[in-house]
């Protein structure tokens, strides 16, 4: 015992006066930034411990790392020193190179600013990737990593961009409807569908009428909506003299909000994923809150303001016939017979309309209604059948036990996944949230541009070859937006690189905030994240982690862990409804993107016309709806407010479109 206790007291008299501290060697990256964790590989310990600490995020928790494993996450001071208590850091290599945080809202903010300026999105998207890789460059290999920076335009981000199954799948859904649009535009399809529905909408705000319902049909996919709705509609819409922008607005602005509170749709999985990520934070040190994710998805949508007040707010514009700002000039333009303002326009939006009927046809509408409603049904269908699968694999991974040799076995025992799955709705959305959205709507765009292609050569409309052909031409006029999409799709690889999302959400939390401002500051930093990188999704996925456990301290530590769950559904809410606000108002969106090219309208007249529109709801929406019953106003009556707001805004500022 006395010999084991000199042994200790040695150790330690060594170890705290510097004479003899256990040594890790470590391979650093080239670049990394103040603060944030890092990547670090170890390449030898000397240690006589089996383990060491290390610090796991930004906030000083840590946790113990394995002698024995390769690597590790370090965070580096401004001099690009790791400090590990207790330890000596050897590095093998030289220091990394420290970015200052700061600098990573420059690659998106450049791009927003040159797309707004010049109107010319592919130059801005571009030019935003080329500085985000120059600054990373110019870090990692001096003056020299500004030119390898333009080269990781395509090498790196472009490639990887593509390279995620996601993305492709998107890519071959949206090239296949410009195929399918193209096929029911030279058979007679549409021209049926225009006859058949101008007989209800026979006017402007008919015409947009039908186009707001249809967005809120197709709840189930923002991207499916999108596409499906622009491109049925816009033929009609043309006819009725409503503007390219008018049209973008109402099927951008029916897609996002929708899906985004629908009950069972393809960002439900996506949605629960994140807010269980934030709930597992605050749960990490014992159970603070013991309600179910998907029932807290259900309480937060009593304070989805932005979604909700966006659908009225289309609703009552049309209704009344009324416009303001930008969208007023594009629509008095579209009844005086100009479809695009030719000042504005930079690129050719009439592609799609020179695939005209075959002369001496008879215009059937079923020719692309069938195929619409293949479109529709077969990726509902498609959700349902990947759904199950997944469904299968997960419960048959947590209890080997259970049976799923069947779907109705699978349906009734998906309560081993969470014990909370116990309704109609809950299981629904939990099947829904388990689909593979990208394999279902390939699945049905797929089976869709068949039906048409068949329906076309059937009734001996066009030879094989020439609908072949035509199916091309409607491939080929996808290629332009597609670029812009790719091109987003790379900044956000360079805005995930650089953590703009950390860096903006540094700065509001740097602020010290009381309890009932943490929604309203929750809803416009989500906002601003998905402005700037352009997706929602990305935005949720960062922000709700982050944020969740920070609202939950402040408010269970002001008013009890009961009376700050409205704060805390709240914030929830927050996240994604400053996600869609920001996604709408952002002309880096994929979703704003989509909805440009479904509708034939130049992407940039489409933000310019959307951001007031998009501003206003969101102003009431988080003045009257968020800010107010964080302060104790129940929903309902925020929501009747809300409504009041922008129905005094349409009546005083909006002007008579006739």
């Amino acid at each position: 015992m006395l010999k084991r206790a000199v042994v200790i007291f040695t150790f330690l008299i060594l170890n705290f006066s510097g004479f003899s501290r256990d040594t890790l060697y470590v391979t650093v990256p080239d670049i990394a930034f103040d603060d944030i964790g890092t990547d670090v590989t170890l390449d030898r310990a000397t240690c006589e411990l089996p383990a060491f600490y290390v610090r796991t995020d930004d906030e000083g928790k840590r946790d113990t790392v394995d002698i024995e494993e390769s690597g590790f996450t370090a965070y580096f001071n401004k001099d690009g020193d790791i400090n590990i208590e207790g330890y000596e850091v050897v590095v093998s290599n030289n220091k990394p190179s420290m970015i200052p945080l700061w600098m990573s809202i420059i690659p998106p903010l450049l791009a927003i600013l040159l797309a707004l300026i010049f109107k010319e999105v592919v130059f801005s998207l571009v030019s935003g990737i080329f500085i985000g890789g120059a600054i990373l460059g110019f870090y990692a290999e001096g003056f020299i990593g500004i030119f390898t920076g333009f080269f990781k335009i395509i090498e790196t981000y472009l490639i990887g961009a593509m390279h995620d199954t996601g993305h492709l799948s998107v890519i071959l859904f949206s090239t296949i409807i410009g195929g399918i649009v193209a096929l029911i535009s030279k058979n007679g399809g549409m021209q049926g569908i225009v006859n058949s529905i101008a007989r209800f909408a026979n006017n402007a705000r008919n015409g947009q009428l039908a186009t707001w319902f249809l967005g809120i049909a197709i709840f189930f996919d923002d991207y499916a909506n999108t596409l499906v709705v622009g491109n049925t509609m816009r033929p009609i819409t043309d006819k009725l003299k409503v503007s390219r922008e008018k049209l973008a607005y109402i099927v951008d602005s029916t897609a996002a909000p929708v899906s985004a509170i629908a009950f069972v749709t393809t960002w439900i999985g996506a949605e629960l994923g994140y807010i269980g990520k934030g709930l597992d934070n605050i749960n990490s040190d014992g159970t603070q809150i013991s309600e179910g994710v998907y029932s807290i998805f259900l309480n937060s949508l009593a304070y989805s303001f932005y979604p909700i007040l966006t659908l009225f707010f289309i609703f009552y514009l049309v209704y009344r016939k009324r416009d303001f700002g930008s969208m007023y000039k594009a629509e008095k333009r579209a009844r005086a017979g100009e479809t695009i303002n030719p000042e504005e326009n930079t690129g050719d939006l009439t592609e799609l309309e020179d695939v005209a009927p075959v002369e001496g046809i008879r215009y059937r509408a079923f020719n692309a209604v069938i195929p619409v409603v293949i479109i529709v049904f077969g990726t509902l269908i498609g959700l349902v059948i990947t759904g199950f699968d997944s469904l299968q694999s997960t419960i048959s991974s947590i209890d080997e036990s259970a049976a799923v040799g069947s779907w109705s076995e699978i349906w009734g025992n998906m309560h081993v996944i969470d014990p909370s799955i116990d309704s109609f709705t809950r299981k629904l959305g939990t099947l829904i949230g388990e689909a593979d959205s990208y394999v279902a709507l390939l699945w049905a765009s797929l089976a869709s541009l068949f039906a048409a292609m068949m329906l076309t050569i059937g009734q001996k409309i066009l030879t094989l070859q020439k609908t072949v052909d035509t199916t091309i031409a409607g491939f080929k006029t996808m290629v332009p937006a597609l670029l812009i999409l790719v091109l987003a799709w790379a900044l956000a690889m360079v805005t995930e690189e650089m953590h703009t999302a950390e860096f903006l959400y540094r700065v509001m939390k740097a602020a010290d905030i009381a309890y009932w401002l943490i929604p309203a500051l929750t809803f416009i930093l989500a906002a601003v994240v998905a402005f700037s990188t352009g997706s929602s999704w990305s935005t949720m996925a960062l922000v709700y982690p982050l944020i969740l456990p920070a609202a939950w301290v402040i408010s269970s530590g002001e008013l009890g862990d009961a009376d700050a769950l409205p704060i805390f559904y709240n914030t929830v809410s927050a996240v994604l409804a400053g996600a869609v606000l920001g996604d709408h108002c952002s002309p880096i969106s994929d979703t704003t993107i989509l909805s440009s090219l479904a509708s034939g309208c130049n992407h940039i007249d489409h933000v310019r016309t959307q951001i007031p529109y998009a501003l206003t709801v969101g102003g009431v929406s988080v003045v009257l709806g968020t800010l107010s019953t964080a302060l104790g106003m129940p929903p309902i009556l925020a929501f009747i407010l809300g409504i009041g707001g922008l129905i005094a805004v349409v009546e005083f500022f909006g002007k008579k479109v006739e």
